[in-house]
């Protein structure tokens, strides 16, 4: 069976991109990483992508005079790559209204709070500040209002005594680093369904793992 060619849009250190590189090595694994495209010349996340041997491209959104431009750039390289699927890995740039659309439920994002809670920015430090006693990561698919979308799967970290932002989002990056592979091969398998902005699970809801819930289907 082919395996699913992913593109991946990044702007920083790339640690999720990292894990789904680590994943996509195993020749089981369903889906394959075809390009990687930063906006930031010199990060570190393409310095990951060009050693373990994956296409790259810089395309620095300051060099185009609309947000749409640089979107419709992104949009023509990743189709002359051959990308079926995106993940953004930390990519900070919101995408336009076409661009989501064009890639509707074929774009996948990764935040860090257990969504719908705390969207946007400063995630762990309003999540401490509500005193929440539980926080984590989230998988879903990118509608253009921020880090809305059919949810995927979530990881779920506890929040300790003492925590601070700094030390709730390392814990909250570990579970990242395993949700997004598994999450993104749950939909290389074709195991993901949207509907009506929920998403279906097919087989187990609990991954054996113990660490990542899936919104399980309707009974």
């Amino acid at each position: 069976m082919a395996r699913l060619r992913v593109g991946v849009l990044a702007s920083g250190r790339g640690s999720n991109l990292a894990a789904l590189i680590k994943a996509a090595s195993d020749p089981a694994y369903p889906a394959e990483i075809a390009l990687v495209i930063v906006n930031i010349a010199g990060t570190q996340a393409l310095a990951r992508a060009e050693a373990a041997g994956i296409p790259t491209r810089l395309i620095e959104h300051r060099t185009f005079a609309t947000r749409a431009a640089f979107d419709a750039a992104l949009d023509t390289t990743l189709r002359e790559a051959g990308v079926e699927f995106v993940c953004l890995a930390g990519f900070m740039r919101l995408l336009t209204p076409g661009f989501v659309a064009a890639w509707r439920d074929r774009l996948i994002n990764i935040h860090p709070s257990l969504l719908p809670a705390f969207p946007g920015l400063n995630t762990h430090a309003r999540a401490l500040a509500a005193g929440v006693k539980i926080s984590g990561c989230t998988v879903h698919f990118v509608r253009q209002e921020t880090d809305s979308g059919p949810i995927i799967a979530q990881g779920a970290v506890p929040v300790l005594t003492g925590d601070t932002a700094d030390t709730l989002a390392a814990r909250v990056l570990e579970a990242e680093h395993k949700l997004y592979p598994l999450a993104l091969r749950l939909v290389a398998e074709g195991k993901v369904r949207v509907i009506e902005e929920r998403t279906e699970i097919a087989g187990s809801v609990l991954d054996i793992a113990g660490f990542a819930l899936f919104n399980p289907p309707e009974r």
